[in-house]
């Protein structure tokens, strides 16, 4: 049996590939150490036993091979190297900046005019202050404040002043307005809360006091700008106001026109004065009928049919009843003016004259209310802008945060690395 076993050990696979063939030789390496091990434990049994159990290994003793030293190598040059040259230039190459911090908000006038409280019209000329700070904020990162800050201090030469030592964190010294407004982007952090309307700018630079300075430059010119609102929205209600002034002066010019031709028309100024007077004598009318009709029963009652007397009672009796008649027609079918007009399109024109009549004189009234808010608006500031936090001037440079960019150099190397690195065998474990 011992001599069957080694024998069995040394037969040869005939392998297609190099991996069948390493596979065959841990095979025949595995099997001659378990020969060797029985063999050794009869050895024992025949001469003296020791009460030893030998466990054959599980696995070779492991040793490095080229793909760890490969991987090994990708880590230096993945990890080590980006970390140690990021290390390298921010604590040695990377110049100090200092950061001036400044707030401000953009507030309206509360206060509520005599106009206002009368007549409600703040919604006509006035406006809401969350709109001006999101123009606020956009100005502030507009290319028209880069260049007026540019004039006022050289900017671009600022920050363009170590470029030859720390390309990273300067602007290039032919930098076009394009690029200095993107390097703006980078040296100017704002935090705007749409909610409090709250904005806080922070301004970064080589210097402490060129950061605070900068940082006024930015207050005043956003001041300009809401005053330039101010300005603006103050002449743009004056001129619309009066606008709409004009307009209802004019209709209701062209209103009183219509009734005076129409009076002129049908000479007659008051139509229902009119209608009243003509209303009186059917009245009177109908009075007198009523007297004529009890003097008529009365005639009857006392003298005979024939007397003259009742005769003559008739006839006035039939000449009122005429009149009355004749009366109440003349409000439907008589014409009752020079160009055939009678009473009821009489009465629907002026109504329809006095109706436009009423209406341009409250469209005028309104009209010069408006214009009174806009003046009362135009002579106060309704908006200005409110700095709760003056623009500091720094002791210490906070930025470049040397440690915090390490870190993240070193964790973002780290997982790239690591992600290749589980691509690799993923791939070669497929393969």
């Amino acid at each position: 049996m011992n001599d069957d076993t080694p024998a069995r050990g040394k037969r040869q696979l005939n392998p297609g590939t190099p991996q069948q063939a390493r596979q065959a030789e841990r095979q025949a390496a595995r099997k001659a150490r378990a020969a060797s091990a029985l063999s050794g434990d009869n050895d024992t049994d025949q001469s003296e036993p020791t009460g030893e159990i030998r466990v054959r290994p599980v696995a070779a003793p492991a040793r490095i091979r080229r793909r760890h030293r490969g991987l090994f190598l990708s880590f230096v040059m993945m990890v080590v190297l980006p970390v140690t040259l990021a290390t390298a230039y921010l604590y040695v190459l990377a110049q100090d900046q200092y950061a001036s911090t400044t707030g401000f908000t953009v507030r309206s006038d509360e206060s509520a005019s005599a106009t206002e409280m009368l007549g409600g019209l703040s919604a006509i000329v006035g406006g809401g202050s969350s709109s001006n700070t999101h123009v606020l904020y956009a100005y502030i990162q507009s290319q028209q404040l880069v260049e007026r800050v540019q004039e006022q201090v050289d900017i671009r030469s600022l920050y363009s002043q170590n470029w030859d030592s720390d390309p990273l964190f300067s602007l290039w010294p032919d930098a076009t307005i394009e690029d200095l407004l993107w390097f703006w982007q980078r040296m100017v952090v704002i935090s705007y809360d749409m909610n409090s309307g709250l904005m806080d700018v922070q301004v970064k630079a080589h210097t402490a006091e060129m950061a605070q300075r900068i940082a006024r430059i930015i207050v005043s010119e956003s001041e300009q700008m809401i005053n330039a609102l101010n300005e603006q929205a103050r002449s743009d209600a004056m001129s619309n106001a009066e606008a709409d002034l004009e307009a209802a002066l004019a209709r209701l010019r062209s209103a009183r026109e219509d009734i005076a031709s129409f009076r002129a028309r049908t000479q007659i100024v008051d139509p229902q004065a009119d209608i009243a007077g003509r209303m009186g004598v059917i009245n009177g009318l109908q009075e007198s009928l009523a007297t004529a009709l009890v003097d008529y029963d009365l005639l009857l009652q006392t003298t005979a049919e024939s007397d003259p007397r009742v005769r003559q009672a008739e006839r006035r009796i039939e000449v009122i009843r005429q009149r009355i008649g004749e009366e109440r027609r003349n409000f439907a079918t008589q014409d009752v003016t020079v160009f055939d007009t009678d009473y009821p399109r009489l009465i629907a024109q002026f109504e329809s004259l006095t109706v436009n009549q009423e209406f341009a004189e409250r469209t005028y009234t309104a009209a010069l209310t408006a214009l009174d808010a806009a003046r009362s608006t135009a002579q106060r500031q309704s908006l200005y802008l409110a700095t709760y936090v003056q623009p500091t001037l720094a002791q210490r440079a906070e930025y470049p945060q040397r440690s915090l960019l390490v870190l993240l150099t070193l964790i973002f190397a780290g997982l790239i690395w690591s992600a290749l690195a589980l691509i690799y065998y993923s791939l070669r474990d497929r393969g």
